[in-house]
């Protein structure tokens, strides 16, 4: 293995493990495994990027930390040369943590001197520029990010987010520096290394300066930012001769079908308004989770009577109504309630119903759902979406997945990634 990642998420796992199996136009990316938790035993001798997932973007920032080093030793002995900490293109943090915290330990435990940090991702309108992050046109912080349930955004400027989480001094290279190239950005990674240990928030507004810093941070031992971090990582590899470029097939997997989404992100809400105008849909009410009035037998059976038609089972609200529902039953209750009602779900869809594609829209139902399942490692498929890729589980019976961050995807994305999943041999 070459490049490991250690992913705060299940969304951002898959997201950043596309970005490294197709890599670069023109030269293919790397073989790469996604690991839904911290592996038992050793990975097969053909992985070269090997991405875990881990549920810890809303842990105590303790706990965060005990499980990415955790992540860190396993991928050290599959025989890393590059670890990559992956947290989301909206840097997904409170002033407690967690990216912070994890970026300290890591960096203590990679004896790294020099860590990037950049969170953006061009192509869903995340760019960072005089180290401040904006989502299209407006900062951070007035992008409708202020108002997330777990992890409320309310400053734009990375570097200073950063001071009130970590120990380690932060620094920032302009993104006037970043366009000289590959070469002369080498050159100013390094001259930062001959003084004491730094987080480099890197401005950067396209693809392609995110492929100028990937390839200027060849030999860094530890890398951090979204999944557009990856871009220019594994040209270094196949450029050098250690990798040959990955160009494997994936099955079509035609079989029953199940959307559950718990997102409240804006665009998810617009994908469920647009889904239902053609496809069945079901609304799940906080108030119903938690007077345990609606089961995983609900769920099941709904889907299962509207096999025909897409079936999308979701719990979603705007911003007030999700307000108004923490301030009576507690946040961390309704997480926890819908945590178990999608994972339960999952499970009798999958093992018991015989569901054989499943889209998960959101961060936290997307844990939940694969936690659930216990699948152990996903085999990384075709993009379906900028951020999504199809993902493939190793079973008798055969299972595609799509997870879905909650801002990402299309319009149509519910009904596109069926598609997608039923054509992946293409």
């Amino acid at each position: 293995m070459l490049i490991g990642v250690i992913a705060d998420d299940f969304t951002g796992a898959s997201d950043i493990a596309v970005t490294l199996s197709k890599g670069l136009a023109g030269e293919g990316g790397l073989h790469t495994t996604q690991y839904l938790g911290i592996p038992q035993q050793p990975a097969t001798a053909d992985v070269e990027a090997g991405v875990i997932a881990l549920k810890s973007r809303s842990l105590p920032a303790a706990k965060a930390v005990q499980q990415s080093l955790a992540a860190c030793e396993w991928l050290l002995d599959q025989g890393c040369t590059q670890i990559v900490f992956k947290y989301c293109s909206t840097f997904d943090s409170t002033d407690d943590g967690n990216i912070g915290p994890v970026l300290d330990a890591l960096a203590a435990r990679l004896e790294a001197r020099r860590v990037i940090v950049c969170p953006a991702f061009p192509a869903m309108g995340r760019t960072v520029y005089q180290g401040n992050l904006f989502v299209h046109d407006r900062p951070l912080n007035e992008s409708g990010m202020e108002h997330h349930p777990l992890t409320p955004m309310k400053d734009a400027d990375i570097r200073r987010l950063l001071a009130r989480q970590a120990r380690t001094r932060v620094s920032h290279i302009r993104w006037q520096q970043v366009v000289q190239g590959s070469e002369q950005l080498r050159e100013t990674l390094q001259a930062y290394s001959e003084d004491e240990p730094q987080l480099l928030v890197v401005d950067a507004l396209s693809d392609h300066d995110l492929t100028i810093i990937g390839v200027a941070a060849a030999e860094a031992r530890l890398i951090s930012g979204g999944s557009g971090i990856a871009l220019g990582l594994p040209h270094n590899f196949i450029s050098a001769g250690k990798a040959q470029g990955d160009s494997r097939k994936f099955p079509a997997i035609a079989g029953p079908s199940a959307i559950l989404v718990g997102s409240c992100s804006g665009a998810t809400r617009g994908q469920i308004e647009e889904h239902q105008k053609h496809h069945a849909v079901l609304a799940i009410e906080i108030q119903d989770v938690m007077a345990q009035r609606i089961h995983a037998d609900d769920v099941v059976n709904f889907i299962l009577a509207h096999q025909d038609d897409c079936p999308l089972v979701y719990s979603s609200g705007d911003p007030t109504s999700v307000r108004q529902a923490q301030q009576q039953f507690g946040q961390h209750n309704i997480s926890q309630r819908l945590d178990q009602l999608f994972g339960d779900s999952a499970r009798k869809l999958v093992y018991e119903a015989g569901i054989q594609r499943l889209v998960v829209g959101g961060g936290e139902t997307s844990g939940a759902v694969v936690s659930a399942l216990d699948l152990g490692c996903l085999q990384v498929g075709r993009e379906i979406d900028p951020g999504v890729p199809a993902l493939f589980a190793q079973r008798d019976r055969p299972l595609a997945l799509a997870l879905k961050s909650g801002n990402f995807g299309r319009r149509d994305f519910f009904s596109h990634a069926l598609k997608v999943l039923a054509a992946s041999g293409d």
